[in-house]
């Protein structure tokens, strides 16, 4: 849909349908919704009379244009907004998401609106910001875009007996009253587009079917992508997983025929001493439980344990688009979790690429093995922050219902950020306690850790797992399992996949980048690692051969079929190069180590 804003007159506009608000419980119009009002000689104030029409959050009422009346448009459609004193961002975009669909309902193509809910000045915002004027015309003009986009999603690749009969809104024109607010309207319009468009990629990620959405169709996704947008992209196929030692990623592949993917994307923006953001999203294709197996029903949603890599995905690619002043590294570890003969089985010890060994207790604890690997790799870039975020427990939804993201971490602030990004963007997250008690529930007899402490506290526990694995990076996790799926459709969410979490992790990037990162270092500072070493500078350029990259394991550009093999990570204070060959005798010392004998056996129970 093509979004334009404007400077006018709204009773000037010319549309199929004009869109006006009005707040609960008023008893007279106010500002937009009065002038046209006024124009149709009160044919508006009768609905408020006759109790029609009273405001009432997502109520909607349509009146059309009579020949004479001196409306360009040919209708309004009235959005109840609720009680002004309970206005917030998340609120105009639940009215915008139920207002534009049922514009399109009506067989309209176009909108015409003025921007809605803005509080009055000096008036606070409880899911908003609370400065008065320029600040609130742009955040109320993206939650409308946001609203308005997210409430049109439709999926409809598969449909072959009624695409010609969808109905499409194809253009919104936002009119602002004075040029001082035209740019600020412009800007918050382009972000709630951007942030939209973002969402409707991971819902179109996670409604395509599992046969069709591959860790093999995600790979060409990603390097697709960042050609286009001059990232890097690095591939990792299966052998390359077994030369570094990926175990558990490469326990969950086994069972599956479509071979595994590790993808790395890299997106700088910022300066080239500044520490990345590093993301990590479980990408599981599709989830059939392993060898612990699921039971049938609704089985066919595990399409959708892919959530997470999809939202990693469409954050990066959110940011290279607007350019955010970051620098980032998306971590997308792709795979099926599948039955089949050479499967993991409960009881298996997996060596997992930190050299941590690994019980399986159960097979459909799968997301938090890939991670594991995912996130030791993650750390190896020394990130300012790490973030992973994953469809992981089904004890979330017990925890949280389908209303909250589940939030737990090793570092206060970042889960603070976190919060208040979700609380912006409208995706809430509830904090779970991470105390060293739950730690005793994934104690395992024969090896370092078991990938289950069973079913009590059973996301606070997944949560204490992936902690073994962030060594002392700044880390917190997301658990989306509680809100990645809806039964039934919503003001802006469809029934089916909702694309939660990319929301919220493009607004907690672009936080960062203003500056507000709560207690952690600001982008653009130097970070100090470990013992007062600094970050490496970046190896070789990217995609293009113009930007800048961060140093990482591997050769630059888009690889497929990356060669892993004698090469190791540094990032020593002298700045030298990201990546440099191991000499022969420094491999066949590393080859006779004891933890690298373990991984060799930890392979070949890998299939490998």
């Amino acid at each position: 849909m093509k979004i334009t804003v404007k400077t006018g007159r709204i009773t000037e506009e010319a549309a199929d349908t004009l869109l006006l608000s009005h707040w609960e419980d008023e008893t007279r119009f106010a500002g937009h919704t009065a002038e046209v009002d006024a124009v149709l000689r009160g044919r508006l104030g009768e609905l408020l009379k006759t109790q029609e029409f009273s405001g009432r959050h997502g109520q909607i009422s349509v009146l059309h244009v009579a020949p004479g009346e001196r409306l360009r448009a040919k209708r309004i459609v009235l959005v109840g907004l609720g009680k002004r004193a309970d206005s917030s961002l998340e609120k105009i975009r639940r009215a915008m998401g139920t207002a534009a669909k049922a514009i399109r309902e009506l067989g309209a193509k176009s909108i015409v609106t003025p921007v809605h809910g803005m509080a009055r000045s000096g008036q606070s915002r409880p899911n908003g910001p609370k400065e008065a004027g320029r600040i609130q015309v742009e955040a109320a003009a993206q939650a409308m875009v946001e609203g308005a986009l997210l409430g049109l999603y439709q999926f409809n690749a598969y449909r072959t007996e009624r695409n010609g009969a969808v109905k499409v809104i194809t253009s919104m024109t936002v009119v602002v009253d004075r040029d001082s607010m035209k740019a600020q309207a412009e800007h918050g319009a382009r972000w709630g587009q951007t942030i939209a468009e973002a969402t409707s990629y991971v819902r179109d990620l996670c409604n395509h079917p599992a046969n069709v959405m591959t860790p093999s169709y995600i790979a060409n996704e990603s390097k697709m992508m960042a050609k286009k947008l001059q990232m890097r992209c690095t591939v990792l196929d299966r052998a390359d997983m077994e030369r570094l030692g990926m175990g558990a990623m490469l326990g969950v592949a086994r069972g599956s025929h479509e071979p595994p993917k590790f993808i790395v994307l890299e997106y700088r923006g910022g300066p080239s001493a500044q520490r990345p953001v590093a993301l990590v999203g479980k990408t599981v294709t599709f989830d059939s439980g392993g060898i612990s197996i699921k039971p049938a029903d609704n089985m066919e949603q595990m399409k959708a344990d892919m959530t997470g890599g999809a939202d990693v995905l469409a954050a990066i690619r959110a940011a290279a688009r607007m350019r955010l002043p970051l620098n980032i590294v998306a971590i997308i570890p792709a795979t099926e979790n599948m039955p089949g003969g050479s499967a993991t089985k409960p009881g298996d010890v997996l060596t997992s690429l930190s050299g941590k060994t690994i019980e399986v207790i159960n097979t459909d604890a799968e997301g938090r093995l890939i991670l594991a690997d995912g996130l030791t790799y993650a750390i190896r870039y020394h990130p300012e922050v790490l973030v992973d975020i994953a469809t992981l427990t089904g004890a979330c939804v017990v925890a949280l219902g389908n209303v909250a993201i589940g939030v737990l971490g090793n570092n206060q602030p970042l889960i603070e950020e976190l919060k208040e990004a979700g609380e912006q963007a409208g995706e809430r997250a509830w904090q779970l306690p991470l105390w060293e008690d739950y730690y005793e529930l994934i104690k395992s007899d024969v090896a370092d850790v078991k990938n289950t402490g069973g079913r009590p506290g059973g996301t606070i526990t997944a949560a204490a797992f992936l902690s073994k694995f962030v060594g002392n990076a700044t880390w917190a996790h997301l658990d989306i399992a509680s809100t990645d799926w809806s039964d039934k459709e919503k003001a802006y969410i469809p029934k089916g996949p909702t694309g939660v979490g990319a929301r919220l992790l493009i607004q907690f990037l672009r936080n960062r980048a203003l500056g507000k990162g709560r207690g952690l270092s600001r982008p653009g500072r130097v970070g100090v690692i470990g013992k007062g070493r600094e970050l490496s500078r970046p190896g070789r350029a990217g995609v293009t051969g113009k930007g800048r990259v961060l140093s990482r394991p591997g050769r630059a550009g888009v690889n497929d079929k990356t060669r892993i093999s004698g090469l190791r990570q540094t990032a020593g204070a002298n700045g030298g190069k990201a990546s440099r060959k191991v000499s022969k005798s420094q491999a066949a010392q590393k080859r006779a180590r004891p933890g690298e004998r373990r991984l060799l056996l930890s392979r070949r129970r890998a299939g490998g």
